[in-house]
């Protein structure tokens, strides 16, 4: 399970450094608006899923995809997103 995120974070960071012509991945990192909308478009779509059961997981994955792009085009890293949530441990 977390050998896929970790590939995920590191496919952005590759993309980030090494951009491929015509991805997606690419387009995400380099258009920080279009990230935006797509993460704000992705969690409201989970929220509906959930709401009428159907496509849920589909759509999560799809919070995780877009919101690891915008994560990594805006500079934030999972390192310290995970030290913070480690830090609120009671």
């Amino acid at each position: 399970m977390l050998n896929t995120l970790e590939t995920l974070f590191n496919l952005a960071r590759q993309r980030k450094n090494t951009p491929v012509e015509g991805s997606y991945t690419t387009k995400l990192l380099n258009d920080k608006l279009l990230s935006k909308e797509k993460v704000l478009e992705e969690i409201n779509e989970l929220i509906e899923a959930v709401e009428k059961n159907t496509n849920k997981i589909h759509e999560a994955a799809d919070v995780f995809y877009h919101l690891t792009m915008y994560l990594e085009a805006n500079e934030i890293k999972i390192e310290d997103v995970m030290e913070e949530l480690n830090k609120r441990k009671k």
